[in-house]
């Protein structure tokens, strides 16, 4: 078992899965450093790994390409995205300054050879090097041992027995080089904080890394597991994707997150979607004491973008299916806007996420007809979670469980109530559909009876009805 004897954070599960198989498996006395900076002139350079074995130092870049790769040049072409500079070409530059660097401190270190290996860990990963120039420094997780251990490698005019100079290897390494801080990169997008998370996606703000000064975004990064079998890694790729999809239905609006884009990293232990920065926060943090500080108006407000996020993405065909405060954000200026469309149903299709919702849904804003079977979710279950979460915002409690209990109102209209009570109607045929609730919230917010306006319903009536199955 190798010694870790320091370094930065890994940047993805290739290079954990490399270091690990390191530590695991290569003899005792060889020495590790991970994800360290490499001082160059004004600049640095990073490096994934650093092995100290008994003839060399190597250093180590880790890709999670999978695929076919051929190598044409100076540039790799990989099948499934676009091209980009030999990372060996690169690696033997880094290894040459950082030979430079060490020769600085120590002037004895000039016999020790610097090797370079690029270490591919997609299991179905193959390179394609007809001149041979790469094929000699990359292998897969399952050669890398064997290759470090190769004394052959060693050019001629430099020792092959690094044993006497290890105590020098070290000081000089521990002069030149320092832990890695770069901020976590995906694609383009550098973290610029984490905001949460758990074991199947973590939330950062990102700002683009080729454009200083650019606007923030959202990531929400899922994890994967790219060594699994075809077919539970196909139901993950589902899973993982649903939201990007739901989101591609939606045109852009007002009251809808928009997405900006999605992709996978190298070895598709991650998926990033890219979604707009609106700065706000989930509606639950005005659920407590701090919604009293807001005048009705203002949760009325909310109640009203709610229900225009919601027609609008039923209007293209959409089911939210996971409603709940937590999928609603309300920004600095007020605005509330639909998030969470991860378990989403965005129109017909041959495979379903919904075995998915027992595990996430918030039982306290699910309808009646699915509490025992999500699956049945429809526009209409979608209606009496926005009408569930209107209660409470405007209430600062949940409704009673008869549906005509009598409640106190407080500054709310009672023709307020009155529209709410009928989106959480127990018989889904007797909720008003979105656009209705809309329709008639306005209606009441002016005192009015709740009676209906044909010229906007009849834009989104029909394909509501059958979505919603009345």
């Amino acid at each position: 078992m190798a010694q870790i004897v320091g370094g930065g954070r890994p940047v993805n599960d290739a290079e954990r899965r490399v270091i690990a198989h390191l530590r695991d498996n290569a003899p005792d006395d060889w020495l590790l450093l991970h994800n360290i900076e490499v001082p160059r002139d004004d600049d640095t350079f990073e490096v994934d790994v650093i092995v100290l074995t008994g003839h060399s130092l190597c250093v180590i870049d880790v890709k999670g390409t999978r695929g076919r790769i051929e190598v044409a040049g100076t540039r790799w072409f990989p099948a499934r995205r676009e091209a980009f500079g030999s990372p060996v070409a690169k690696l033997r530059g880094n290894g040459r300054a950082l030979k430079g660097l060490l020769t600085q401190k120590r002037r004895e270190l000039e016999r020790v050879y610097v090797d370079s290996v690029v270490v591919l860990t997609g299991p179905d990963a193959e390179l394609v090097d007809p001149a041979g120039r790469d094929s000699r420094h990359v292998t897969g997780l399952s050669g890398l041992v064997g290759m470090l251990s190769d004394v052959s490698r060693v050019r001629r005019g430099y020792t092959p027995d690094a044993g006497p100079y290890r105590t020098a290897i070290i000081e000089a390494l521990n002069g030149s080089v320092r832990r890695s801080t770069t901020p976590p990169r995906f694609g383009n997008w550098e973290v610029e904080e984490q905001l949460g998370g758990d074991n199947r996606v973590t939330e950062y703000r990102a700002i683009n890394a080729t454009v200083p000064g650019s606007e923030t975004v959202l990531l929400r990064v899922y994890r994967a597991d790219p060594l699994a079998e075809e077919e539970p890694r196909a139901a993950e790729r589902r899973l993982i994707t649903n939201a990007y999809r739901s989101l591609t239905r939606i045109p852009p609006h007002p009251c809808v997150v928009r997405s900006r884009d999605f992709f996978a990293i190298d070895d598709e232990s991650r998926f990033v979607l890219v979604l707009d920065d609106v700065h706000g926060q989930a509606l639950h943090l005005h659920l407590t004491g701090s919604r009293r500080a807001l005048p009705v108006g203002s949760r009325l407000d909310m109640v009203e973008d709610m229900l225009l996020g919601l027609a609008h993405v039923h209007a293209n065909n959409v089911i939210h299916r996971a409603l709940s405060p937590a999928c609603v954000l309300v920004t600095e200026g007020g605005r509330a806007m639909l998030t969470g469309f991860d378990y989403a149903k965005p129109g017909p299709r041959a495979h379903t996420v919904a075995g998915e919702l027992p595990n996430v849904l918030d039982i306290h804003y699910v309808a009646p007809e699915c509490q025992a079977a999500p699956e049945r979710m429809t526009a209409a279950s979608d209606v009496y979670a926005a009408g569930m979460i209107a209660f409470q915002l405007l209430t600062g409690e949940l409704p009673p469980a008869g549906p005509d209990a009598e409640t106190v109102t407080g500054d709310v209209p009672a023709e307020v109530m009155d529209v709410l009570r009928r989106m959480r109607d127990h018989t889904p045929g007797k909720r008003p559909d979105a656009a209705e609730a809309l329709s008639d919230l306005r209606r009441a917010r002016q005192g009015l009876s709740p009676e209906r306006e044909p010229l906007l319903l009849d834009r989104l009536r029909g394909r509501w009805r059958r979505m919603s199955g009345r």
